[in-house]
């Protein structure tokens, strides 16, 4: 069968968890069989190890908000609130996806003046988060100016991805191992009548506004952490606790280090995550844990590197357009082709994964009924 007379086909670059929702998306608002599915990516989450540049695979994935003092972080609450409904229905319905329901807390040593004005209708009605309440002075630990607690949810990534993977599957879908070198050498998978390309491929092929930042966490086997805390620290480094369902163990972190590309943990900074776990656990649960813990080699299982792919002006979620012919096609028919973009998320991939992934799909079935219908 030629490419011409092929099914018409959707294809998703990039398996990390902005491509892996925003193809079950796009299934979801497609009527089924009518175009078939492939997602096309160098590491799926079943691999027995990863790169550091396959973020979501190393990502701490706890679901913690940021004001909405931009146009950009407005438009990342919408996807946030999306998500957050998704995160509810899964971890209550399909539990074993590694979505779980817990308590979240902050800490700020210096809040700033959107931090300061939050209150619990602002946080419920950007986040969609419920439970919000401020802390009182008692309840800091020592250096830190306000804090609060809320209801969030936590991940445990490998578990999550695999999942979505098999779901993708299951509806039809099918996978490719490959690189590419451009978006655009979607449309040329052979055999297959490709009408869409969804670019989520992290760190979006050359735009000049994408860096990498590092990130450096420890992962551990405790169990007896039973919430996720954050810290944003006064000299701006950022301290987090997750715990993970499903033997996930508890992530330490965590640092930010923008365009720093190397790859192996820096020992003085995993002695400075364990110092900081210390400062910023609950007593109780920390006066649960084994006696010299964090000496303990059967608990800290390993260092984690990655780098998040990070974009200056938030991510990019639009739609571009070129002909047949710019994308080097052997049919040089004069019908458009277009690509679907979603990249650049840096840290907060899971938080707006599925608000995302529904805007992706809604621009997809648009671009597809008017070209083509």
């Amino acid at each position: 069968m030629s490419e011409v007379n092929a099914q018409p086909t959707v294809v998703i670059i990039g398996a990390g968890i902005i491509g892996l929702t925003s193809a079950l998306a796009i299934q979801s608002v497609l009527p089924k069989g009518s175009y078939k599915m492939v997602l096309v990516a160098r590491e799926f989450p079943s691999q027995a190890d990863h790169s550091v540049d396959y973020a979501s695979m190393w990502a701490g994935a706890h679901m913690r908000p940021i004001p909405a003092s931009t146009p950009q972080l407005a438009r990342e609450a919408e996807w946030l609130r999306h998500t957050v409904a998704v995160f509810d229905s899964q971890s209550k319905r399909e539990p074993w996806r590694g979505v779980t329901a817990t308590t979240g807390t902050e800490y700020l040593d210096a809040p700033d003046e959107f931090y300061q004005a939050q209150n619990t209708a602002s946080f419920t009605a950007e986040s969609g988060l419920s439970g919000y309440r401020p802390l009182q002075p008692d309840e800091l630990p020592a250096g830190t100016k306000m804090g609060f607690t809320y209801s969030t949810f936590c991940v445990n990534p490998p578990v999550y991805c695999e999942s979505l993977v098999r779901t993708f599957l299951l509806r039809g879908g099918s996978i490719m191992r490959k690189s590419l070198a451009s978006e655009w050498e979607g449309f040329n998978i052979t055999g297959c009548n490709v009408r869409v390309v969804v670019n989520a491929s992290g760190m979006g092929f050359d735009d000049p506004e994408c860096f990498p930042t590092r990130g450096q966490t420890i992962l551990t086997n405790l169990t007896s952490v039973k919430q996720t805390v954050t810290r944003q620290n006064g000299d701006g480094t950022w301290s987090f606790i997750i715990p993970r369902i499903l033997d996930g163990g508890t992530v330490i972190g965590g640092t930010k280090e923008p365009n720093d590309l190397q790859v192996e943990p820096r020992p003085s900074t995993r002695h400075q995550l364990l110092s900081n776990f210390s400062k910023n656990i609950d007593t109780a649960e920390l006066r649960a844990l084994p006696k010299d813990f964090l000496m303990d080699r059967d608990i800290i299982l390993r260092d984690i590197v990655g780098r998040r792919p990070t974009r200056r002006g938030g991510m990019r979620v639009e739609v571009a357009r070129a002909t047949r012919s710019d994308v080097n096609r052997a049919n040089h028919e004069p019908a458009s082709q277009f690509v679907v973009h979603a990249y650049g998320a840096g840290g907060r991939g899971y938080e707006i994964s599925w608000g995302v992934a529904q805007e992706v799909a809604g621009f997809v079935k648009q671009e597809l009924s008017t070209t083509y219908c």
